[in-house]
């Protein structure tokens, strides 16, 4: 029996193996509680972020990453500031309270400047109205405080794996990809103010149930303010793709993510957690039982149409050719469907960050 689990937040590894362990009806319980939980210190509001999806140039070559420095097939790209700026328009159009603004990892001096530019004029346009979320890898601490004086105050950066023999089996070992300087980067975004967050893939070559559980252990650790964390789905175009038939059915990848989901909510009942993406494109409901199971922030994407295609760190991602509006549309159908309401016109900021300050 697990219900005295399920009323137990300081969880320790071996409690935490056993929850993710769970099948049947013993799942069942698991996500009953985490939403639970998740309704007891949140509510049944659903925060957005509106996605934008700068640009694909990236210095790094992640094993497991559509859009590698090494994948030659990628047409690369790179907004244009009208485009983005006219993203952030469609947010506030939208009463999206906050954006994110993604791409892949580049550090180079144009870059950052472009960055602490764009933010500013966003805060600008939006008479510093819209919140803003960035996700664009690692930086150093003079250009993270840089974008954090320039209006952004939240930023994600996923560890991808915490434990660190399996984050070298998924990305080079190499100049370029070192596990200690990402993590060195997650605590210096804590140190600055960030509301920091990070999250993993789940259902990768060569992972078990026990780095899962330490992956939960780490969030609780760093004391997080946001996670977001989904299955892994092969690219064909990547060298870990030779692996592809070594891992878990889209179904067991899916139900490991929810179980993820859930009892991280449990252990940090006040946190952001995101429904990925990537849940949807493994199942048409992904979302929707992703914020059943505990999480309660969507993205939906505002990048133009014509540059999605080459966008994808994953094949087959969902809702690549859906216009904003529509996207906004049959996201409150979904949301009502499942009792919950997507929260417009607010930054949506993580309760356990506001809490703790």
């Amino acid at each position: 029996m697990i219900e005295e689990l399920l009323h137990q937040e300081n969880l320790q590894k071996e409690e935490i193996i056993r929850l993710l362990s769970t099948t049947g009806e013993e799942m069942k319980q698991l996500f009953a509680r985490s939403l639970e939980v998740k309704l007891q210190y949140l509510d049944n509001k659903v925060h957005l972020r509106g996605l934008i999806e700068y640009g694909n140039r990236c210095s790094k070559s992640c094993l497991y990453c559509g859009v590698r420095g090494g994948n030659h097939k990628v047409h690369r790209y790179t907004l244009t500031d009208e485009e983005v700026l006219d993203c952030a328009r469609q947010a506030m159009d939208l009463h999206y309270g906050s954006i994110a603004l993604q791409s892949g990892e580049r550090s180079d001096k144009a870059f950052t400047d472009k960055i602490t530019e764009l933010v500013r004029e966003i805060k600008r346009i939006s008479n510093g109205q819209l919140g803003i979320t960035l996700s664009l890898g690692e930086q150093s601490e003079e250009v993270y405080r840089q974008w954090f004086e320039a209006g952004a105050h939240r930023y994600l950066l996923r560890i991808e794996a915490s434990n660190e023999e399996l984050y070298y089996k998924i990305h080079p070992r190499d100049e370029h990809h070192d596990f200690h300087k990402r993590l060195h980067c997650i605590e210096t975004l804590l140190k600055i103010g960030y509301q920091t967050g990070t999250g993993v893939m789940i259902g990768l070559p060569f992972q078990t149930v026990e780095d899962l559980a330490d992956d939960l252990l780490f969030f609780r650790r760093m004391d997080v303010a946001m996670v977001g964390m989904g299955p892994y789905i092969p690219h064909q175009d990547t060298p870990l793709y030779q692996y592809a038939s070594q891992i878990p059915s889209a179904d067991e990848r899916l139900n490991m993510t929810l179980k993820m989901i859930a009892v991280l909510r449990l252990m940090m009942p006040e946190i952001n957690m995101v429904a990925a993406t990537a849940d949807q494109t493994l199942d048409p409901l992904g979302r929707e039982k992703a914020i059943m199971a505990g999480a309660n922030v969507i993205m939906p994407n505002l990048t133009p149409t014509q540059y999605r295609e080459d966008y994808l760190i994953y094949p087959d991602k969902a809702c690549v050719s859906d216009a904003p509006d529509q996207c906004q549309s049959c996201l409150d159908i979904r949301m009502h469907a499942i009792q919950h309401e997507i929260l417009y016109d607010a930054w949506g900021d993580s309760v356990a960050f506001t809490k703790g300050r």
